[in-house]
């Protein structure tokens, strides 16, 4: 037994140190962060289609709009909303929010047509936004969901960098809210693992195959995206953020992902059951609906981070410090993301517990997708198991 702790323990610390220094660095949050970059304005500044997929968004949608019409920027903007059979009034309050500002020429809000077979609900709605901005020839759209509020200067930003480094997709993860208790304990562990998997410097890499985005806030050239065929290319992906920068990125588009304090998530997550469904809506899909995956991630999660806590109490001495030394590197590489979201540093030593939750609600994906409940949004099962 005590040779078999101090191996286990050794696995952790071994994985710990290759997170640390071998991924690419996706714990330092700084070196992504585009809040404090500075970008060179482009000669002139291209036209752009914001595209805002709605489904039952009336609590949110009014500010979304407000703040897209509020956007500091030196080129033309047009705002298209695409109503996703909402079964309240988002489309009326997307509506108010523009004459409110007397700005009815620059937002065109539309209802969604019947969802297609082999189409998820959110890209048939962008898709349709594609479509229709057509006739104002944009240079770049702008997808955007209907809970996120941007910072005046964001799409200067956005396409200042764009254009800067001829990139095809420009992606901020925009900051989720950190206010409730369940927010607090499970959001900047959230921010942690999408890194983890999606390294941003492996991703503006073109010579690496990881490719990324955030689904909030991508500003998208129109020539890449009719490239790769437009959306019908990934017409049925559920995490269709990444998906669509794995297409363009195959084809020989740039990428880049960044971070942003400046636009913020408005949507709140006020229970442990909100955030668990949040994540278990694509969980197994990133598995590939995989159940040998599926196990090797759960046992992947039991060594990388509940390993070092379990094993502190080995009658080992040795395998007792290797943990720890396992369980320090872990809270030092967590802590930017806790910091981030100025939180108290000590939340950092509790991520093991934050991961336990984790695995807790892939598994549960896995349970919904087995009994055709998988990735549900409002109403919508949007996996459904293969005969």
């Amino acid at each position: 037994m005590p040779a078999n702790s101090i191996t286990l323990a050794a696995i952790s610390l071994a994985i710990w140190l290759y997170l640390t220094l071998g991924r690419g660095n996706f714990w330092r949050l700084s070196s992504f962060d585009d809040d404090h970059a500075r970008h060179a304005p482009p000669p002139t500044w291209p036209r752009v289609v914001a595209i805002v997929p709605a489904r039952n968004e009336a609590e949110y949608i009014g500010r979304a709009v407000a703040a897209l019409l509020q956007q500091e920027y030196s080129g033309e903007l047009f705002i298209f909303v695409i109503d996703d059979h909402s079964e309240d009034a988002t489309s009326q309050l997307a509506l108010r929010s523009a004459k409110e500002r007397g700005a009815e020429s620059r937002v065109h809000i539309y209802t969604s047509s019947t969802l297609p077979a082999g189409w998820t609900g959110k890209l048939w709605a962008l898709d349709q936004g594609v479509q229709r901005a057509i006739v104002q020839a944009p240079h770049f759209y702008w997808f955007t969901d209907a809970d996120v509020l941007h910072a005046p200067d964001t799409l200067h930003r956005l396409v200042a960098r764009a254009e800067q480094g001829d990139l095809a997709l420009t992606s901020l993860m925009v900051l989720l809210r950190a206010t409730t208790l369940p927010e607090r304990a499970l959001i900047p562990a959230f921010l942690f693992f999408f890194l983890k998997l999606y390294p941003p410097s492996w991703i503006a890499d073109a010579r690496d195959r990881t490719a990324g985005a955030a689904g909030g806030c991508v500003l998208l050239r129109r020539s890449a995206l009719e490239l790769i065929g437009g959306l019908a290319a990934i017409c049925g992906e559920v995490i269709d953020d990444c998906a669509l920068a794995r297409a363009i990125k195959r084809s020989g588009g740039k990428i880049w992902m960044g971070l942003t304090r400046a636009s913020v998530s408005l949507r709140a997550y006020g229970t442990f059951a909100e955030i668990r469904d949040m994540i278990a809506r694509t969980a197994f899909t990133q598995l590939r609906y995989s159940t040998l995956l599926l196990l090797g991630t759960l046992v992947g999660i039991l060594l990388t981070y509940i390993a070092p806590v379990a094993l502190l109490f080995a009658h080992n001495p040795a395998a007792r410090i290797v943990a720890l030394a396992a369980w320090l590197l872990m809270s030092l590489t967590f802590l930017p993301a806790v910091r981030l979201y100025r939180l108290s540093p000590l939340w950092a030593p509790l991520l093991p517990f934050t991961a336990l939750f984790y695995a807790y609600a892939t598994w549960l994906s896995a349970v919904r997708y087995w009994r055709n409940r998988g990735a549900q949004w409002k109403g919508r099962a949007q996996a459904p198991r293969q005969a």
